[in-house]
């Protein structure tokens, strides 16, 4: 089993998100791809963030009825910060046999000698990195440097159309009373809408 491992904080989750899980299923070939929504970010302050139940809650709607498609609310329900590649060896751990595929931005890309553990990410996963548009892939020679020529065999760059929504755009929105249709799933704006999510008085 081909498998990847989307991780974010989700809050909340847009068509941006589920097209470049799309794209990273199709292009890599992937059997299924696991939403990981992230409790408590090691490098995102906490205060902000919306509950983590409730952006798990808001992804199960986004990809409810994709049957490659599933959330894993495994680091949400630590109480010490995320890494990936802690949660990496889980999913090792639990089924050695599955090819394990991490998908990142290729901006993360420059920041990755950075994470913890990046060799032994390296290792547990490939990297699935995800560029936008019409931009060049990223330069590898860097990374080459620091960890070797195996780095080229453990990368697989995806692109997908270059659609410009953000999180933190729909947030802002939902503060000053925009409109946020089209931007995500109608299931997740009724979410949002019920639950008072972002008002400045919720």
């Amino acid at each position: 089993m081909r498998l990847g491992i989307f991780g974010g904080t989700f809050d909340p989750v847009h068509y941006g998100h589920l097209l470049l899980a799309e794209q990273c299923r199709e292009q890599c070939r992937l059997d299924e791809i696991w939403f990981i929504p992230v409790g408590i970010p090691p490098h995102k302050p906490k205060p902000g963030i919306a509950a983590a139940k409730a952006r798990a809650e808001m992804l199960e709607l986004a990809v409810a009825g994709h049957e490659s498609f599933r959330v894993d609310r495994r680091e949400i329900e630590r109480s010490e910060p995320c890494y990936t590649v802690d949660t990496l060896r889980e999913f090792r751990k639990e089924d050695p046999s599955r090819e394990l595929y991490f998908v990142m931005g290729a901006d993360s890309l420059n920041d990755f000698p950075t994470w913890r553990e990046p060799v032994r990410i390296l290792d547990l996963a490939r990297l699935a990195v995800v560029n936008r548009g019409a931009a060049a892939n990223p330069d590898l020679g860097p990374l080459r440097e620091r960890f070797g020529d195996r780095v080229t065999d453990r990368i697989e760059f995806v692109t997908i159309p270059g659609v410009e929504i953000s999180a933190s755009d729909i947030r802002l929105r939902v503060r000053e009373r925009r409109s946020i249709r089209f931007m995500t799933p109608r299931a997740v704006e009724c979410y949002i809408e019920t639950h008072r999510l972002y008002c400045s008085d919720g």
